[in-house]
């Protein structure tokens, strides 16, 4: 795994990149990070995802500048559905599409805020996506017509978020486009997620939730390794 520069439309962006071992071409993923930005669970996310057989790369949305990359994020989510943030995770996976070890079959995956971004962009070129509890805001046909195959995991205890898995079902269902969408009882939003403050949120109850998460891990392989392509997946890795 290595930092990279990453050329987008909007300026250069740090990324960070990882290949898996052995011989290639592998299925290329974008994880998005969340509202912290890049951290130690994102690098052990787009480790572990490189272990599976993907080759992966993490884009450093706030590499501009964390106030104003936060005022863009969340206009693009929130009103325009476009933007610099956009415009960043298409270059990266426009990086993948040109790296030759690449099959050209390509994924998205985000957590929170960037589970919104893995929903938001799922019309523009991917061949599948794996938000984390995502937020989607306005019409969510509209911003799903067109949209790759989605693979969506919420928290069923979420306040954040009620009633979305069911709208975003009733959506993609309109749209015939193909899902599997899950919410995991007794969790909180952040359930796959280790945060630097987990040991109060377990005190309080929340945080990591170890069963879920890696429910929703063999739901996603599961799911990429239809749609993906992968005619000879890896060994999958514990995601735990």
């Amino acid at each position: 795994m290595k930092t990279i520069e990453l050329d987008a439309p909007d300026g250069t962006i740090e990324a960070i990149l990882a290949r898996p071992t052995g011989v290639g071409p592998w299925p290329g993923i974008v994880v998005v990070h969340d509202a912290v930005g890049f951290s130690g669970d994102l690098r052990s996310n787009v480790e572990m995802l490189a272990d599976y057989g993907y080759l992966t790369i993490a884009p450093n949305l706030f590499s501009r500048g964390r106030v104003r990359c936060i005022r863009s994020v969340f206009r693009a989510l929130l009103v325009t559905g476009d933007g610099p943030p956009v415009r960043d995770i298409l270059a990266a996976r426009d990086h993948l599409l040109a790296d030759a070890e690449c099959t050209r079959k390509t994924a998205v995956i985000g957590f929170c805020m960037g589970g919104g971004f893995a929903l938001l962009t799922a019309a523009q070129g991917f061949d599948a996506t794996a938000p984390f509890y995502p937020g989607l805001y306005g019409d969510y046909r509209a911003r799903l017509d067109g949209a790759c195959p989605v693979v969506a995991s919420y928290a069923a205890l979420d306040p954040s978020l009620i009633g979305a898995p069911a709208k975003l079902d009733r959506a993609l269902t309109e749209l015939g486009v193909e899902h599997d969408i899950k919410s995991y009882p007794g969790t909180m939003h952040g359930f796959a997620n280790i945060f630097p403050v987990e040991p109060l949120l377990r005190v309080t109850g929340l945080g990591y939730d170890e069963d879920a998460t890696r429910d929703a891990w063999h739901r996603i392989f599961a799911f990429f390794d239809r749609h993906l392509s992968v005619e000879n997946p890896a060994t999958q890795p514990d995601p735990t």
